[in-house]
């Protein structure tokens, strides 16, 4: 199996080293594992693909090279440039630091590279560690993503997903924030919406009298609703999402087409 791998956190990030080791041990020895992965940090960046401007890619070491965009534009220079002959057998974004659920998946970097894995045609998954209190100051916060993270994608590949006219699925997975020896299981969940919890801002005043806004996050340890991602996740649950690139409210048709007439 060939193996494309990118994220939003950068080249140098710890996810994405636990990443490769994910994707090197589903490869098999015959297989092969390439890195296209932004050359610094593009979190929150969602599906951005860099249409007005150019990126520069610089292979940094067989199979690894950083591009200068986004993980969509990873994901383009690596099936149409760095691939172009060889193409992917698989597409996996992340490891994220952080969780990707919730309002989340709508910004996220790590998402948007899957997402156009699937948009070009992919068997596609995003891959994100929730962080939180167990965790996060462990000297390995991704154990759970790294001990489970294989299996995970292993058993998400087994599903038989027709083909149809719809838009490609691909598959969004949260690891919990507990080390890897407690995760309870799997769980097929919804995206779900953490009540009052969206991003703001922050104002702050620089030395020099000039006044900024820092992006804020609400609280990332509320749950979701039963049946959900993170709900999933906060209580020890690996989540999988199955997502398609459609924002359409399909249950809103009807009663529209009937009042527009």
């Amino acid at each position: 199996m060939r193996i494309l791998i990118t994220n939003d956190d950068g080249i140098n990030a710890r996810g994405l080293e636990v990443l490769h080791g994910i994707a090197t041990e589903l490869a098999g020895e015959d297989g092969e594992v390439w890195t296209v992965a932004p050359a610094f940090e593009q979190s929150g960046v969602g599906h951005c693909i860099s249409y007005s401007r150019p990126m520069m890619v610089s292979e940094l070491a067989p199979r690894r090279y950083a591009a200068e965009g986004s993980p969509a534009d990873c994901v383009l220079a690596g099936l149409h440039d760095v691939l172009k002959d060889t193409p992917p057998d698989l597409v996996l974004s992340g490891v994220n630091r952080g969780n990707n659920a919730a309002e989340n998946v709508l910004y996220s970097g790590t998402v948007g590279g899957a997402m156009e894995g699937a948009l070009q045609g992919l068997p596609a998954i995003a891959l994100s560690q929730f962080y939180g209190p167990a965790n996060w100051r462990a000297d390995d916060p991704f154990e759970a993503a790294r001990v489970h993270g294989a299996e995970v994608v292993r058993r998400i590949l087994e599903i038989e997903v027709p083909a149809g006219p719809d838009y490609r699925l691909f598959w969004n997975v949260n690891f919990p924030p507990v080390p890897g020896a407690e995760v309870k299981g799997t769980r097929i969940v919804r995206q779900g919406r953490r009540d009052g919890a969206g991003f703001g801002v922050e104002p702050q005043m620089s030395p020099a009298g000039r006044r900024f806004l820092w992006i804020r996050g609400g609280d990332q340890q509320r749950p979701t609703g039963p049946g959900t991602d993170a709900t999933a996740n906060l209580d020890g649950y690996v989540s999988v999402t199955p997502m398609r690139a459609d924002l359409t409210a399909h249950d809103a048709l009807d009663g529209l087409e009937a009042h527009f007439g």
